[in-house]
């Protein structure tokens, strides 16, 4: 009898531990060793090497066309940058930070008398922008929640991203 008492708990241990809703994933695959970005095409790639770890569709900046020039113009920038930080507490439910702006983006939007912006990430979506507008961000790249907890256990920081139109 007590074996199967014993046997039940384990059960119900197990079943409760596998509806765990934790929003931090853990990944054991092949490293991503890029992560790329086509704006037109809106879809954001994980790859190891040239192959394709996980595909994703994207929502951009509410004006996606061409590179971000300077702050509030609605545009996700274009360019090679490097993922480098992280946000666990983010209002977007997770998110992975871009390098954005470089060297090259400061002084592109100095000689327009502009700041270039900045705190440009990778996030979820919260519900408030679940109506399935296309666009929608500041410049970031969106996706839905339960994909950015999968982005967030596989992408490292220091990984690079390439973002193109």
């Amino acid at each position: 009898m007590h074996a199967v008492r014993l046997f039940g708990v384990l059960i119900s241990i197990l079943l409760v531990a596998g509806c765990s809703s934790s929003k931090f994933k853990s990944y054991t695959g092949p490293a991503v060793t890029q992560v790329l970005v086509e704006k037109d095409a809106r879809k954001l790639y994980l790859l190891n090497g040239t192959r394709v770890l996980k595909s994703y569709n994207v929502h951009l900046g509410f004006s996606p066309r061409g590179h971000k020039r300077i702050e509030g113009d609605g545009r996700t920038p274009e360019g090679q940058y490097i993922i480098n930080r992280r946000n666990p507490n983010s209002e977007f439910h997770l998110s992975i930070g871009i390098s954005y702006p470089n060297v090259d983006d400061i002084a592109r939007a100095r000689a327009l008398g502009k700041s270039p912006g900045g705190d440009i990430f990778i996030h979820g979506r919260p519900k408030k922008y679940r109506d399935g507008k296309r666009d929608w961000t500041a410049g970031c790249i969106a996706v839905t929640d339960r994909q950015m907890e999968e982005i967030y256990s596989m992408v490292k920081n220091g990984t690079p991203i390439l973002i193109k139109q």
